[in-house]
């Protein structure tokens, strides 16, 4: 059953879908769209908005507007996330996203499995996004309007970088705090610990691997492109180029006695993840160089001290050995 069938099956004339966009990042508003889409309706490529990248979406984004029932977008504020918490913060802007509607839906499917208690019939659906049609056309208004407020957000702190991020808690965004500190539009409440200082140790091997990978790709002649490119898929931790190739590098920080390498620690599904996410940055940027897949293993020794031991650069790591 595909995402229309799946709608259709309900039952329903006036079925809205729920999503909401927003909720994970350190800074920004938060963003939520409710959709009503007409009865066998079919839009071409419509799906989880996680699954689609940034030009697709906004393809998608003026077919859900130009033939939905009707369709709204609410947010709640920063100082609303501060106040309520993020859970009922985004409880609201569902509520307003709903009230927003010029029709009254008879049901609303709401992606998750929290109901954000609305005054009108509703039922929550987990992975609501990959099943109904109505609940991706949500998912994608709510990250798009999403993402161009942070696009305005990042023109008035470029200092930040939000475009790169979009607020997200990468190791480039937690730079730019280490550097300029936090701004009108971070939420106070989501760095709690950064704000007391407190780091893993883990955390500070992963820091420190990444940073050792970029060095040292560059001692071997490599220009690194950017380090924690960030998508809806996941992150790369380093893009860096050398001669025709652009390298796409997974970087895998262990202590030194570990029993799983680095390269083991890369799944099938983490591999899919990475693809996706570099297909992403090929895209956005017109890349024409060949594409390769590595993994760097930093090894670790000590804990309140942590030296590297070891650097192993492995190349088409991606690729089965016969």
């Amino acid at each position: 059953m595909n995402l229309f069938e799946y709608d259709n099956s309900q039952g329903v004339s006036l079925l809205c879908g729920v999503d909401e966009a927003g909720r994970g990042p350190l800074a920004g508003d938060v963003y939520a769209a409710a959709v009503i889409l007409p009865p066998n309706c079919i839009i071409e490529g419509l799906n989880d908005s996680k699954k689609l990248n940034e030009k697709k979406r906004e393809e998608l984004y003026d077919l859900i507007k130009s033939q939905a029932v009707s369709y709204c977008v609410g947010i709640a504020t920063i100082a609303e996330i501060e106040q309520l918490n993020i859970l009922q913060a985004t409880f609201l802007a569902m509520n307003r996203a709903v009230d927003g509607l010029n029709v009254t839906p008879k049901l609303v499917l709401v992606d998750g499995n929290q109901n954000p208690h609305l005054k009108v019939h509703s039922r929550c659906v987990v992975k609501g996004d990959a099943t109904s049609a109505c609940i991706a056309a949500a998912s994608i208004l709510a990250k798009v309007e999403r993402d161009r407020y942070m696009k305005k957000v990042a023109e008035q702190y470029p200092e930040y970088q939000f475009s790169k991020h979009k607020g997200y808690g990468t190791t480039l965004h937690y730079e730019m705090l280490d550097k300029f500190g936090i701004s009108d539009v971070h939420r106070n409440s989501f760095l709690k610990k950064y704000l007391s200082g407190e780091k893993s140790i883990a955390k500070r091997r992963g820091d420190i691997g990444e940073e050792t990978t970029a060095e040292y790709l560059k001692s071997k002649g490599y220009r690194v492109l950017f380090s924690n490119y960030h998508s809806a898929y996941g992150e790369v931790d380093v893009i860096a180029q050398k001669d025709n190739i652009i390298a796409f590098v997974e970087v895998k920080s262990r202590k030194e006695n570990s029993l799983l390498s680095g390269r083991e620690a890369v799944s099938r599904s983490k591999q899919q993840k990475l693809i996706k996410t570099a297909n992403c940055y090929i895209e956005e940027n017109n890349i024409k160089l060949q594409p390769r897949f590595d993994v760097v293993e930093v090894y670790f020794t000590g804990n309140k001290k942590i030296a590297v031991t070891e650097i192993n650069h492995i190349k088409n790591a991606f690729v089965e050995e016969n």
